[in-house]
């Protein structure tokens, strides 16, 4: 679908993507104005049902009444829990804070657990919805770009070990999607720009086309709230649930969603999971230039490739290199060690996803550590 066939206007009915798994099926909605229709959607779909909506502090100031009214005006039963902001809430403690607001909040398994924020808050959020009562069904409303493109789909939920980062998680299924784009209109220069490495990275994955699109377009998907993000989100939503569809538990390519996320989870291990010096969408971006160079160190895709990729990402402001961390003092001994603690390694073996060029991404098993551990020496030397 072109840019112009997305829907662009408030009063316009929302761009659906469904993701096809049988009897899980659920749709994502993205659109202006979906904020105000969560109560209507959810009764719809669990008449009666009451719901618990987990967000952070952050997205609760400027969110939670909206979606409260709703849940009002739609005539449901609702509690809410508000965990701190940022990715030290994917944590045990977090998790057995929320899930005992859920309890205390008498839930019941046919109840909602309602995700309003970040990756974070949905990845927690679920992970929650997973595990209690061996099972509750949820619903995302996803405030970040970030979230509305990547991890609101596919039912990925987890939180973080002190080993690493997602260690710790199920596979749970929504029940649905609702990506309110007016949302990200609240978001900081730098949450977008973060959002937008996952956004790119479904161009450089398989699709070419998209990618010379948002090369021409980047700015649009920067500016206002119109046709040209709401395309970027829906084309990369649309990406996403294929892969899901296909691959729901990721024994084949669905693991080619981690393009550069074997790198960034390593940096973002390394730093102590400090949004202050490197955000998740940030981490993605330096790993997804260090996978295509990568590659072209190993003569598996042009230079020119990774040198267009690292000119993209940089030209919206994100950074590229692990020098691009503030403070950055660990050494390739140390970056290696934690994307060997990731949790893609097969018996030891590392798991990468590297590059043929642009849009012709794949699955490297049994990379070689020393080769990794060299090409880093030499990126940790480059400005």
């Amino acid at each position: 679908m072109t840019p112009d066939a997305e829907a662009s206007g408030t009063g316009s009915a929302p761009t659906r993507v469904p993701v096809g798994l049988g009897d899980r099926s659920y749709d994502i909605l993205i659109g202006p104005g979906l904020l105000a229709q969560a109560g209507a959607r959810i009764a719809a779909l669990a008449p009666g049902a009451a719901c618990v909506v987990v967000t952070d502090r952050h997205v609760a100031a400027r969110h939670l009444p909206a979606l409260g009214a709703s849940l009002d005006a739609a005539g449901l039963r609702h509690a809410a829990v508000v965990v701190a902001p940022g990715e030290g809430s994917k944590s045990f403690d977090a998790y057995a804070e929320v899930c005992g607001a859920v309890l205390d909040a008498r839930a019941e398994r046919g109840d909602i657990v309602v995700a309003l924020g970040g990756g974070v808050v949905g990845d927690l959020a679920g992970f929650v919805a997973a595990t209690l009562k061996r099972g509750m069904r949820f619903v995302q409303v996803p405030t970040s770009l970030l979230a509305q493109v990547d991890s609101s789909v596919g039912g990925k939920t987890g939180i973080n070990a002190p080993q690493g980062k997602n260690l710790v998680g199920a596979f749970h299924q929504p029940s649905l999607v609702l990506a309110d784009t007016g949302c990200l209109d609240t978001l900081s220069p730098r949450e977008f720009r973060a959002g937008y490495a996952e956004v790119a990275k479904y161009g450089l994955i398989d699709d070419a086309a998209f990618f010379d699109w948002l090369d021409g377009n980047r700015a649009a998907v920067f500016g206002e709230n119109g046709p040209a993000r709401r395309h970027a989100i829906a084309q990369s939503c649309r990406a996403k649930a294929a892969v899901v569809a296909r691959d729901e538990h990721e024994h084949g390519d669905r693991a080619l969603l981690n393009l550069g996320h074997t790198f960034g989870h390593a940096l973002e291990r390394l730093s102590r999971y400090d949004g202050t010096r490197l955000v998740h969408g940030e981490a993605v971006a330096i790993g997804i230039a260090l996978a295509f160079r990568f590659s072209a160190a190993q003569g598996l895709c042009p230079m020119s490739d990774a040198d267009r990729v690292a000119a993209h990402l940089r030209a919206v402001g994100l950074p590229t290199r692990i020098r691009d961390v503030p403070g950055w003092t660990d050494g390739a001994e140390a970056i290696l060690d934690a994307m060997m603690q990731d949790k893609k390694v097969t018996r030891g073996r590392l798991n990468l996803i590297l590059a043929r060029g642009i849009g012709r991404s794949f699955v490297a098993p049994d990379v070689q550590a020393e080769a990794v551990r060299g090409f880093l020496d030499d990126e940790l030397v480059k400005d």
